[in-house]
């Protein structure tokens, strides 16, 4: 491996690992006067304390607070965006592939915006949520760099089982914030996450150097457009509306509108359902036949589906005034989102414990029209496909929890074969496995 990050420095922490690991079992278990917690440096110490405080569990997932295409839309528009050619070339000057680290840019409010670096780190790293979109403040995920960084408002080290959440204490990682260069307001946080090289005092100088160059470009630019340009006075655009249809393992969807700090949730019946769901799923949309048969069955059926349009577009008056649904094609000039559509994003991320815990059961199971049918077997063969070929053996064995994989006997063989030999949960999934073999013989 030739990068930044190969040369391998053990670092010299306060405390051992396992000192470490004890006081922290102690402190989620309630006992916060217990003594081991003297043996944690007091900034980490806070951190769990602040973490509590914010009821974070010790095994929680970041919540993914943004999702394509409003990720990409908002990456664009963040203040970062022109320097992340920066940030890659101080921190992976290499081959990313082969960095050995994962290098991230987040904003303000610890939301993962940019992700990059070694291929094989990024795969493991996503299993726990660390993708772009997923939040990873303190109140969301506990002690971690980036969160705690932002929290402190200065450079952080976290080292493995200083993590509060169990999930992330397999790593190390370095963080710095970002500031404006006039008004020293933070913009973001650049974080390093990998082994214990990123935790070294080298480290840790590289870290918030490249957050000191980000600043002074930052400053530059922005020298250079008020020089090219007469002042403007800035005018704060108004938040576009944000709808998402959720779907999973709900009969009565509901749609969700969100904007300049707003939020209703309505209800639909289940024909406007899956009329919504069809025209999110085809957003170049669709015609009054194509559309019939994907909910009807029937394309000799645009007469009755005509009707429920009307009917549709009087609902969203009230729900989403901004929904406006066009004809000829069908279709919304706005974007529809869909819980379903945020699961499929993640496993493209490699999130796959992040979009396992968002997948709250199977596309309206109660509708029969054909192109939710359809939708809804994509959705579930496509889950289970990519778990079965990167997840770890504990979201299979999660999976193999859920109704949608626990009688899916490829799913607890291969659990069975990656479980380690003495593992106590390798009988339950032998006395699965038989189970199904004599229902599969005898049915």
């Amino acid at each position: 491996m030739s990068s930044a990050w190969s040369i391998r420095r053990e670092p010299s922490p306060e405390n051992s690992r396992l000192l470490i690991e004890r006081a922290h079992e102690e402190l989620v278990a309630g006992n916060a006067a217990d003594v081991r917690l003297d043996d944690v440096r007091p900034l980490v110490r806070e951190s769990w304390r602040r973490s509590l405080e914010h009821l974070v569990g010790a095994e929680s997932l970041p919540p993914l607070d943004l999702a394509s295409p409003q990720l990409d839309r908002y990456r664009r528009e963040h203040p970062l965006a022109g320097v992340i050619d920066m940030i890659r070339g101080l921190l992976v000057p290499g081959d990313p592939d082969d960095a050995g680290v994962v290098v991230v840019v987040g904003d303000a409010a610890g939301r993962l915006l940019w992700v990059e670096g070694d291929r094989r780190v990024r795969a493991l790293t996503g299993d726990m949520g660390f993708v772009p979109g997923a939040k990873w403040s303190e109140d969301a995920v506990g002690t971690s760099a980036p969160g705690t960084a932002i929290a402190l408002d200065r450079s952080v080290q976290i080292r493995g089982a200083e993590h509060f959440n169990r999930l992330v204490q397999p790593w190390s990682c370095t963080a710095a914030p970002v500031h404006d260069p006039e008004t020293r307001r933070i913009l973001g946080v650049i974080d390093v996450t990998g082994g214990d090289q990123v935790v070294t005092p080298q480290a840790q100088l590289l870290v918030d150097a490249t957050a000191r160059a980000v600043e002074g470009e930052l400053l530059l630019a922005r020298l250079r457009a008020r020089d090219a340009a007469p002042p403007r006075r800035a005018r704060r655009r108004p938040e576009a509306a944000r709808t998402t249809l959720r779907v999973l393992g709900r009969d009565r969807a509901l749609l969700e509108v969100s904007g300049d700090g707003v939020e209703t949730v309505s209800e639909l019946g289940l024909r406007h359902a899956e009329l919504l769901l069809m025209l999110a799923t085809h957003r170049q949309g669709l015609s009054a036949e194509r559309l019939a048969e994907l909910v009807y069955g029937d394309a000799e059926a645009a007469v009755t589906l005509r009707a429920e349009v009307v009917r549709l577009r009087k609902a969203l008056e009230r729900a989403a005034p901004h929904l406006r649904l066009e004809s000829r094609p069908y279709r919304f000039p706005t974007s529809v989102e869909t819980d379903a559509h945020q699961v499929l994003g993640l496993l493209d991320r490699g999130a796959h414990r992040v979009a396992l815990a968002a997948y709250r059961g199977e596309v309206l199971p109660d509708s029969t029209a054909p192109g939710v049918e359809d939708f809804r077997d994509s959705v579930r063969t496509t889950l289970r496909e990519a778990l079965l070929a990167a997840a770890s053996v504990d979201v299979l064995l999660a999976f193999a929890d859920t109704t949608a994989g626990a009688d899916d006997e490829e799913v607890l063989r291969l659990c069975l074969s990656l479980l380690p030999a003495r593992s106590p949960k390798r009988a339950g999934l032998v006395a699965r496995i038989e189970r199904l073999e004599k229902i599969s013989t005898n049915p």
